[in-house]
């Protein structure tokens, strides 16, 4: 099913603490040496780390994220601090099915903003957009169990963990891992609550 374009998608979101929006290529520095800090870590859990070896490879995978936001197959963002406009990570809405409206939420952020609660609010935030604007009737988190801080978010925000894929995906390291599978329902979502909260500004 051909994406709905006449559902208006914002273009930022801000919340408390942290403003969401699309890369521009302006950003590419502050990704890059986003990624760069954070490599070590990264590199462990996500493979696209491993394959984005210099700030060339960073500008050509924002233009293809661009690419898929006209098409409204990934709404990929950046996560700002809304206070000095530091980019601190990257989340968004991905593997989007406009039949069933199935949305993933993926996420990470820098090693120096790890701890502070920026990503729950990331995730707060883009539930509510698939929701409360794009008729989500379901909203999930993929995350691979050894990773506690990746899995306390889901669990802090009261996703429901549905199972354990066993042997789900190729590891970074060429062998096959496990996904637990965090989601939530439209039922799920209407009893949330934090699920109140206005998503704002400029819609594209």
């Amino acid at each position: 099913m051909a994406a709905p374009r006449r559902i208006p998608v914002p273009r930022e979101i801000r919340g408390r603490r942290v403003v969401l929006r699309p890369l521009r290529s302006s950003d590419v520095r502050a990704v890059w040496e986003a990624i760069e800090e954070s490599r070590q870590r990264l590199e462990r859990w996500l493979p696209w780390v491993q394959a984005t070896r210099s700030i060339d490879d960073q500008r050509a995978a924002m233009a293809r994220l661009r690419d898929l936001w006209r098409r409204r197959e990934s709404f990929v963002v950046g996560i700002f601090d809304r206070r000095t406009g530091r980019y601190l990570g990257g989340s968004g809405l991905h593997r989007i099915n406009w039949e069933t409206r199935s949305f993933e939420i993926g996420y990470w952020i820098r090693t120096s903003a790890e701890g502070r609660g920026y990503v729950a609010e990331t995730v707060r935030l883009l539930t509510r957009l698939a929701f409360d604007r794009l008729g989500a009737n379901r909203v999930e988190i993929f995350m691979d169990p050894r990773n506690i801080r990746s899995r306390a978010v889901p669990e802090r925000l009261s996703f429901v963990l549905e199972g354990t894929l066993r042997l789900k995906v190729m590891g970074t390291d060429g062998h096959l891992e496990d996904r637990c599978v965090f989601a939530v329902t439209r039922d799920d979502y209407d009893r949330l609550p934090w699920r109140s909260g206005r998503i704002s500004k400029t819609r594209g």
